[in-house]
């Protein structure tokens, strides 16, 4: 990361928690609200958000995930299952010097957000989910649900399961393949042709990207320059870290046997998009709300909007986590 990709006002730094480092940027002063990245991403996806809470009063500090950027990297698979990843948020608020926080998740950000809220509302008091909406771990393991999903093909995350194929794949050129990623992803790509598939399942013995759209022209949420960050960071520290949560998706149904069907005893905010997949398969989910999420304060669905909510649409999200953060202050 170079300095001239901090937004004005932020500051970047490293915390020691409990021997991992985690990488943060942060601005502003006031109440803690902590930003959490999804896959593949940084703190820099949150670029947007960081200014607007501070001016709005409070000290916003988003993180790179363990496994990302300046953060610690674990060599372990099981050094990235779900509980790590809460104690290392639980760890961080400790050693920013505050007791509580609002965790805000976006992508895997998101179910760590909305994980971290469940096993700890006493640290945790307020959460916001963006494109995965809240689901209680059930009675059935993840994998087998996402085989079943798949069909024929792999889902993208069995995909991702063998350690160094995803990898190779992604880390033959980075910056092509994050392009590709996130443009397909996104709001802005046409919709998928059902006689070729979606780019969450691989046909056996396919890659990824061979289902991948490109831009004529970059959109207008995501810039060369803003690429370039992305590509930079990710060019220096792998992917395998990121992928190893993936890996963890099993071990984190056993650990967390004991919550399944929980809800989320604080309040909380959802933000998706309807051309999103997560939120669009996550429908049953947004339905249940009442019964898991007891203190919803708004579930909002964006027009048009893609994967990447904060980026895709930085004005309208942060006006939604402004009035939300306001709304548990």
């Amino acid at each position: 990361m170079t300095g001239s990709a901090l937004p004005d006002g932020c500051r970047s730094h490293v915390v020691d928690v409990a021997g991992t480092r985690i990488h943060c940027v942060e601005a502003g002063e006031g109440p803690l609200v902590l930003l959490v990245h999804g896959f593949p991403e940084s703190w820099y996806s949150w670029r947007h958000q960081l200014p607007a809470l501070a001016a709005a009063g409070y000290r916003a500090v988003a993180i790179d995930v363990r496994g990302y950027g300046r953060s610690s990297k674990p060599l372990a698979i099981d050094d990235y299952r779900m509980v790590r990843l809460v104690a290392d948020n639980v760890g961080l608020v400790a050693a920013l010097g505050a007791s509580t926080a609002v965790i805000v998740g976006h992508d895997w950000g998101a179910p760590i957000a909305w994980t971290s809220a469940m096993l700890r509302p006493d640290v945790f008091t307020a959460v916001a989910g963006l494109s995965v909406p809240f689901s209680p771990p059930s009675e059935h393991r993840p994998l087998d649900v996402m085989r079943a999903m798949a069909g024929d093909e792999e889902f993208y995350v069995e995909y991702f399961q063998e350690p160094g194929r995803a990898e190779a794949e992604i880390e033959a050129d980075v910056r092509d393949w994050l392009l590709g990623f996130m443009f397909t992803a996104s709001g802005d790509a046409p919709p998928p042709d059902p006689a070729v598939g979606t780019v969450a399942t691989v046909a056996r013995g396919g890659l990824m990207k061979d289902r991948f759209h490109r831009p004529d022209a970059m959109p207008s949420w995501l810039s060369e320059d803003d690429l370039d960050v992305y590509a930079s960071e990710f060019e220096h520290s792998g992917f395998r870290g990121p992928l190893n949560r993936y890996r963890n998706v099993d071990r984190d149904w056993e650990d967390l046997a004991a919550f399944r069907g929980a809800s989320i005893s604080v309040p909380a905010l959802f933000i998706g998009g309807d051309r999103d997949g997560p939120t669009v398969w996550g429908a049953p989910a947004i339905e249940a709300f009442a019964e898991t999420l007891p203190r919803l304060h708004r579930s909002i669905i964006l027009e048009g909007c893609g994967h990447w909510t904060q980026q895709e649409r930085p004005d309208e999200v942060n006006a939604a986590l402004i009035d939300f953060v306001t709304s548990v202050a």
